[in-house]
């Protein structure tokens, strides 16, 4: 019924949508996961073109790629280091015959860029230096690693064609490369649309 709603844009609350998530996964949304209105919002402009390819950047639970093809056409990639995650995502697709997404279990440094026309960013990296909010201790923290994966983004991105869209959401403006026009700033500046224009 969640996703029906989604479908025909009738408003739910994040609390109904994280009911699909175990308790524990449920529990990290307030923090981690993209609130439900916001991820219709984005995607509507990511995925506002014919043949969008949008990839999330550190999908997590997958909550934004699964609201993002059950309100548009465009086809959703979650990328996310943590195994148990995309294989919950992957579950819950197929159980709610989500059919346009798919989770790849890889570190972004191994993903092609060019494979996708538009991007989303829920500042994945900032767990390396924020600690005490960390998921879990699954996957390999540390500062460095978010300097690291900031930059290799920074210039897969500035690497692409002109036209490819991003949207950011509580993310700082350094991930976006200045070949990026601003577009739209919503959510009291949570939210950020972008488009490459040179």
């Amino acid at each position: 019924m969640i996703f029906e709603f989604i479908r025909l844009n009738i408003d739910i609350t994040d609390e109904d949508f994280n009911a699909i998530y175990p308790q524990n996964i449920s529990s990290l949304s307030p923090k981690h996961w993209t609130p439900v209105s916001v991820a219709k919002t984005a995607s509507e402009f990511l995925a506002g073109m014919p043949g969008s390819r949008v990839l999330d950047i550190g999908s997590g639970a997958g909550k934004f790629c699964m609201v993002g093809a059950a309100s548009t056409k465009g086809q959703f990639t979650g990328v996310e280091q943590r195994s148990d995650l995309v294989e919950l995502s992957r579950k819950l697709c197929s159980s709610y015959d989500i059919t346009n997404t798919r989770y790849i279990h890889a570190n972004i440094t191994s993903v092609d860029f060019r494979d996708f026309n538009a991007f989303y960013f829920f500042n994945p990296f900032f767990e390396n230096v924020d600690l005490a909010n960390r998921i879990d201790d699954r996957v390999q923290l540390d500062p460095r690693l978010y300097d690291t994966y900031s930059m290799h983004t920074v210039e897969q991105l500035a690497g692409l064609p002109l036209g490819v869209r991003l949207a950011t959401y509580h993310s700082p403006f350094s991930i976006v490369p200045q070949s990026f026009r601003l577009v739209d700033d919503l959510y009291n500046g949570a939210l950020h649309l972008w488009e490459k224009i040179f």
